[in-house]
């Protein structure tokens, strides 16, 4: 395998959304076994790869105390919902002959393991996808600040957010059609324009750390490897110079 030009170690960030099928709810084998295949994409390239799942398609703690939940309660149910997520993650991956393992915040015996940063990097060098679940095991938490972190711990060259446009825009791009896109960003200049690339919690831990985002419309056969190469057509770099 050709090793990436550009990033050696990332963070996978993806919304849990990505592994739901047809009904628009719960985990769906297929959704999530295409979902894997474009993870696959970025380990032939060469990276090492960890990933996180957020619970979208399961249960959204926020949601859940909108809707009168105790906040810690809900956001435990949705960090447990993350760990179901990556239980069926890994079966997908495992499945296209990758070697993939759990880490949770959340350990429960014979299921999941305690998140270990050294063991972590260890995987990583070895080749084997590392799933981060449960987030941070704390509430008010959300997953893009457990990915900015985990990013951090394991010494990531980049958090990859996989969303539904293909990088950060001036404005929403469904509802404007003239909306431009930025191949690259400063941590200053989407702060300046109020652009909203993560949370402001996830973004100001990537800024304090030099720790660029890299932004991109996730399920797009080729665009994962094409990022590794350096390609960023279809995507944005946000880093703290251009």
């Amino acid at each position: 395998m050709s090793q990436p030009k550009r990033f050696r170690r990332i963070l996978l960030k993806l919304s849990g959304e990505m592994l739901k099928g047809p009904s628009g709810y719960g985990i769906d084998p297929s959704a999530t076994l295409a979902a894997a295949e474009r993870i696959r994409e970025a380990v032939d390239s060469g990276a090492q790869v960890a990933a996180i799942l957020g619970a979208g398609n399961l249960f959204r703690g926020l949601a859940g105390s909108r809707s009168g939940m105790d906040r810690s309660s809900a956001d435990n149910i949705g960090m447990l919902a993350t760990a179901m997520n990556a239980l069926a993650m890994r079966d997908a991956l495992e499945s296209l002959g990758l070697k993939a393992e759990i880490q949770s915040a959340f350990a429960i015996d014979g299921v999941l393991d305690p998140f270990d940063q050294r063991r972590a990097i260890k995987l990583l060098e070895g080749g084997t996808v590392v799933l981060f679940a449960a987030g941070t095991g704390h509430p008010y938490f959300t997953t893009d600040t457990c990915a900015a972190l985990r990013a951090c711990e394991i010494q990531a060259d980049a958090v990859f957010k996989g969303t539904k446009v293909d990088g950060v825009y001036s404005a929403d791009p469904f509802r404007h059609p003239d909306a431009i896109r930025y191949e690259r960003l400063t941590f200053a200049q989407a702060l300046a324009d109020r652009l909203q690339v993560m949370d402001s919690t996830a973004f100001s831990l990537c800024q304090d750390n030099n720790l660029p985002i890299v932004v991109f419309k996730f399920g797009e056969p080729g665009v994962l490897r094409n990022i590794m190469e350096g390609d960023l057509s279809a995507a944005t770099l946000v880093s703290a110079s251009l």
